[in-house]
């Protein structure tokens, strides 16, 4: 297995939920996290914590629908630390109303952050990754990459072109030494699903640490493994089959 020893580890959404899940667990495998958020101060929370028990970590306010701050924060994390050794494209949104009531703003929001954004990343990482000769990026999709229900048309798509851009780059960077991987994560006990669907039974969810778990697994193959996509389900998951 690879070791994630002082790995530069660039998550996006990392305030909350999966995201912070995922900062707090690779921290703990030896990896400097650099939690980006549109939410700076929950992104600064995750980092104290994260700090106070001894592991390095960065806060940092993002907009990711905005490709100058992504040049910035890119260029500020390179500045201290020298390179990224793995981008993962976690932070998402979504608008869960028929289609009709879908507006084309909230279209266009979602776009943005779920599959624009990381396309955006991806594109102004890859170069640097391959000049380093090796880099990993991993992109959190969704059992919403594969099937669909009702009221998230926007969600789905957004998803679904997630898992198309992440196996042609997949493609594309593979010769270069460069990793990219898949998550298709079931539903979480986390914000995301919880605040907007306070009725839900948590036990039909999974805690976000388990996803994040998988992850580190996914960053620790030998070189000569990557893992394009994996799934990871609760056991009770109600929207697969």
């Amino acid at each position: 297995m690879e070791t994630l020893n002082n790995k530069i580890v660039f998550v996006t959404g990392g305030g909350q939920g999966l995201g912070a899940a995922i900062c707090q667990v690779l921290a703990e495998a030896g990896a400097t996290v650099i939690a980006a958020d549109l939410n700076g101060e929950m992104a600064e929370k995750v980092v104290r914590e994260i700090r106070d028990r001894g592991f390095e970590a960065m806060a940092l306010p993002l907009d990711i629908t905005q490709d100058q701050q992504i040049e910035t924060a890119i260029q500020k994390i390179v500045d201290q630390y020298g390179r990224i050794d793995v981008l993962i494209n976690n932070a998402g949104t979504d608008k869960t109303v028929p289609i009709e009531e879908l507006s084309i703003a909230d279209w266009d929001r979602v776009m943005q952050v779920n599959l624009r954004a990381p396309f955006v990343l991806a594109k102004m990482l890859l170069p640097m990754m391959k000049q380093q000769g090796g880099g990993h990026i991993v992109n959190v999709a969704s059992t919403a990459a594969k099937r669909a229900w009702a009221n998230a048309s926007a969600y789905h798509a957004s998803k679904w072109g997630l898992m198309g851009l992440n196996h042609a780059l997949h493609v594309e960077a593979r010769s270069y030494g460069v990793k990219v991987s898949a998550i298709v994560a079931g539903g979480m006990r986390t914000p995301f699903i919880l605040d907007r669907f306070p009725e839900t039974d948590p036990g039909v969810l999974q805690d976000p640490r388990n996803v994040a778990e998988t992850i580190r697994y996914v960053l620790m193959q030998p070189g000569e493994t990557v893992i394009p996509e994996v799934t990871v389900l609760p056991m009770r998951e109600t929207s697969w089959p």
